[in-house]
């Protein structure tokens, strides 16, 4: 594969219209799109739904490598999202957290705990994230 992408940084290109798009990181490619109700040809996951694999990905990560790190019996974790829009143009993210092994109460409150630190739902969080945006010729 051509390495024209940095590791690290993202390339998005349009691919076919309307919202077909190439995503392009240092190693992978893959398909984003819109669902066919919203015009889109349905060729791969929705903008949002990629957010949510993000957040979904790093939680889960997370909790592998604490419980890791801590030695614990975590045998897996299965994260569930939901993107809510509510009133007022209030959004949130529904995420629950499905833990399986032999833990106790105390260590299963400490993985959420620890769900709440991974460095996306961080970043999604931080209200003074910002986005420089230019056009480029």
């Amino acid at each position: 594969m051509s390495h024209e992408v940095q590791e690290g940084c993202v390339r998005v290109e349009e691919k076919m219209a309307p919202f077909t798009n190439q995503v392009t990181t240092y190693n992978h490619r893959w398909l984003a799109d819109e669902p066919e109700s919203l015009g889109g040809a349905d060729e791969g996951p929705a903008p949002m739904e990629m957010v949510m694999a993000g957040l979904g990905a790093c939680t889960s990560m997370t909790l592998r490598m604490y419980a890791k790190r801590k030695e614990w019996a975590l045998e897996k974790v299965t994260v569930d999202l939901r993107h809510v829009k509510g009133e007022k143009g209030a959004e949130s993210i529904e995420r629950h957290i499905h833990i399986e092994g032999n833990l106790d109460d105390e260590q299963r409150q400490r993985l959420l705990e620890i769900a709440n630190k991974c460095p996306v739902h961080r970043t999604l969080m931080n209200s003074q994230l910002a986005i420089p945006t230019e056009l480029v010729k």
